[in-house]
């Protein structure tokens, strides 16, 4: 084999290992969730403005009065469509003009921004997102036993 030849094949893996580096790193800080401060949680009473029902999150603009006349756009990260079909939403249940309450876990940076916990519909049915730390009691979705130690022997 001439050295010309391995030095492409080397070259080769050497770009294609590089390419993989650079694309797993947006992969990986994507799903994290620590700008989120979860010690906190704010209630949020006002409008939708808009819903976007898309992967991989999607995003309920609410538009909050701010007690001066004027209106404070927030910008609500929910969970995935795969999620939130599994946690019983329905595409179309929020809609543009929506009385709503929506409980938040905020953005540790401050700003009208965070994660969605719950969220209640006109109607009053009561939606769950990925920033709930409890168990949504109404919903009766299957769930994996915990592993044990005794399970690995």
């Amino acid at each position: 084999m001439s050295a010309t030849i391995r030095f492409r094949g080397l070259a080769l893996a050497a770009m294609a290992t590089v390419g993989m580096a650079l694309t797993a790193v947006p992969a990986s800080a994507h799903h994290s969730t620590a700008n989120f401060d979860y010690t906190k949680t704010v209630v949020l009473n006002g409008t939708i403005k808009k819903f976007q029902w898309s992967n991989p999150h999607s995003f309920i603009q609410i538009l909050v009065p701010d007690g001066k006349g004027g209106e404070v756009e927030w910008s609500i990260e929910a969970g995935s469509p795969t999620l939130e079909r599994r946690l019983g939403w329905k595409q179309g249940m929020i809609k543009e003009g929506d009385k709503v309450s929506a409980v938040i876990a905020p953005v540790r940076a401050g700003g009208p921004s965070g994660t969605l916990r719950q969220i209640t519909l006109p109607h009053g049915i009561v939606l769950y997102g990925p920033g709930n730390r409890g168990t949504p009691t109404d919903l009766d979705l299957p769930t994996l036993q915990r592993a044990t130690p005794e399970d690995a022997k």
